[in-house]
C-alpha cells in the first residue's frame, strides 16, 4: 500500500518557539530532538518526540551554536560559530543533572580554531571523525576542516564558494558539501581517515540559497533550499528526484528521526519553528545512532 501522508510537511513545534537562527536539528537515540536557538540565541532546545519544547542548555560565553552531530558514545558536538570553537557536551552528565545550570556544566571545548571564518554545519563520520564546513558570508568564499576523535583540527579544503551544509554518505565513500550562493553540491572521494579526493560537481541549482543537508539510508540527499521553502530529494548519481514544499520558506536544516527514522524535521527560520514530515527511508544519522546506541 502507497502512504499517501509522506513528504507533507506539518508544523512539529509551535511558530517563534525558536528565534530567526533556528537551526542544526539532531535527533538522539531516544527520539528526541535538539536544535539551536530555542525561546533566545545562545540556547539548545529538546523536543520531546511527543512535541513538548524546552530549554535543553544555554552556551556560555558569547557561544552561539549551529550544526548540532552525536558521536558512537552518544555525546553531542555543536559548531559554535561566533567562538570558532567545536563544543562538546557530555550527554550521559546531563541525563544525571537536575536543573539547567549542572546541564550547562557538561558542555566543554572539544576544539578551538582562530583560523576558522566559523564552524557552521558539522557531519560525522561512524568513526567519529567531524567535518565542518566554514564560510565567509561577506567574501562569499569558504572551507572544509576535518576533526579528529582528539580534536586535532585540519583544513581540507580552501578557496571555495560559501561553504554550508556537509554530510557524509551511507557507505562513507563520499563527502558532500555545498555553497550556498553558488547553488552547487560538490562530492570528494572520502578514505576511513577522512581524507578527501576527487572534487567534482554533484548538482547545480539554477536559484536560491541552499542550507543543511542530510542522507537517508540508501544514498539520497535531502538539501534545504532557503527562500525557496523546499527540500530538494537528491538521487546518489545527483538528479533531482523531487522538491518537498514546507509552510515557511526560510529552511536552514534538516535532520531524520521518529520511531522508524522516517521523519524528517526541519528548521524553518522565518516562522522561527520546526517542520516535519514522513520519508519513505530512514536517515543515515539515525541509522548510526540506533547501532551505536548513542
Amino acid at each position: 500500500m502507497i502512504d499517501t501522508n509522506l513528504y507533507r510537511s506539518v508544523d512539529f513545534t509551535s511558530v517563534a518557539s525558536f528565534t530567526d537562527g533556528a537551526e542544526g536539528p539532531g535527533v538522539d537515540r531516544s527520539g528526541n530532538l535538539y536544535a539551536v536557538n530555542f525561546a533566545r540565541q545562545q540556547t539548545i532546545g529538546r523536543v520531546t518526540p511527543e512535541g513538548e519544547s524546552s530549554i535543553f542548555l544555554e552556551l556560555p560565553g558569547g557561544s552561539c551554536g549551529n550544526g548540532i552531530r552525536f558521536d558512537r558514545a552518544g555525546a553531542m558536538y555543536i559548531a559554535d560559530y561566533t567562538n570558532h570553537n567545536v563544543l562538546r557536551v557530555d550527554m550521559a552528565q546531563c541525563a544525571r543533572a537536575t536543573s539547567l545550570a549542572e546541564r550547562n556544566a557538561a558542555i566543554q571545548l572539544f576544539t578551538h580554531e582562530p583560523t576558522m571564518n566559523q564552524p557552521n554545519d558539522l557531519a560525522i563520520m561512524a568513526n567519529d571523525i567531524l567535518f565542518a564546513s566554514d564560510p565567509n558570508w561577506p567574501g562569499s568564499w569558504g572551507q572544509i576542516w576535518r576533526v579528529d576523535p582528539t580534536g586535532q583540527v585540519t583544513l581540507l579544503e580552501t578557496g571555495m564558494g560559501t561553504t554550508n551544509g556537509i554530510e557524509v554518505s551511507p557507505d562513507e565513500l563520499t563527502l558532500y558539501v555545498n555553497e550556498t550562493v553558488q547553488q552547487r553540491v560538490w562530492a570528494y572521494d572520502l578514505s576511513p581517515r577522512g581524507e578527501i579526493s576527487n572534487k567534482r560537481l554533484f548538482h547545480q541549482f539554477p536559484d536560491h540559497w541552499l542550507d543543511g543537508m542530510r542522507c537517508d539510508t540508501t544514498g539520497n540527499l535531502y538539501v534545504t533550499r532557503w527562500g525557496k521553502g523546499v527540500i530538494a530529494k537528491l538521487a546518489p548519481n545527483g538528479e533531482l528526484l523531487q522538491e518537498i514544499p514546507l509552510n515557511g520558506q526560510k529552511c536552514t536544516n534538516i535532520a531524520f528521526g521518529g520511531p522508524d527514522g522516517c521523519t524528517a524535521y526541519v528548521t524553518v527560520a522565518d516562522r522561527g519553528n520546526i517542520e516535519t514530515f514522513r520519508v519513505e527511508h530512514p536517515g543515515r544519522e539515525w541509522q548510526l545512532a540506533q547501532r551505536n546506541g548513542s
